[in-house]
């Protein structure tokens, strides 16, 4: 084997970039790599190249709910149920900090699961949602009684009254330097609500 023909890092780096010291605003000082490896945490070249960057990041769940909406006029003001889709996408910087557990992450993903889990998953998956503001609370009361799941809002149960709800719940939850970017929740295959920061 011909080990001048192996691709290392410093090698792979010059056939992108060149012998340049600057690419635009990234500063890559290539002679800072080792031949044999990559110094990640020490790397003048990662740490900037994360700097100022914002990045989306989504992450989708799934559910299983009821509903019901009282005074409509076609079948949906009957009890039915929707296996649901959410996608959830925030928007903030990658971690710059090397010594940081979650170090060129925006979010980890678990932390981003455990609040829509605890929020909105855990609470409506596999629930009856009705209008508690309507004389559903009756039919409500009954299935209740009966042991099954209830959930009472103060809104009518439509995907996009259940995505505002939703929309403010997340919020409430995320650290202070991400931001809730939007939410898709998907009724059907061929139906479903959006809600985007930019237009509220």
């Amino acid at each position: 084997m011909d080990f001048q023909q192996i691709p290392t890092v410093q090698k792979v780096l010059r056939s992108f970039f060149g012998c340049y010291k600057k690419v635009g605003k990234y500063r890559l000082e290539i002679n800072t790599f080792s031949e044999n490896k990559f110094p990640f945490k020490s790397s003048i070249f990662t740490a900037q190249f994360l700097k100022m960057q914002t990045i989306r990041i989504t992450k989708i769940f799934s559910f299983e709910t009821g509903h019901a909406l009282y005074g409509y006029d076609g079948k949906c003001r009957n009890v039915h149920g929707h296996s649901y889709k959410l996608s959830v996408t925030v928007v903030g910087n990658p971690i710059e900090d090397s010594e940081n557990v979650k170090f060129g992450m925006v979010i980890d993903f678990g932390d981003l699961k455990k609040i829509v889990k605890e929020e909105i998953v855990d609470v409506f998956d596999h629930a009856t949602v009705f209008n508690k503001n309507t004389p559903h609370v009756e039919l409500a009361k009954e299935l209740s009684d009966r042991g099954h799941s209830v959930l009472l809002v103060d809104y009518q149960p439509t995907s996009e009254m259940m995505v505002i709800d939703f929309s403010e719940k997340i919020k409430k939850r995320l650290p202070k330097n991400i931001t809730l970017h939007s939410l898709r929740l998907q009724e059907t295959d061929s139906s479903y609500a959006e809600w985007f920061a930019g237009d509220n």
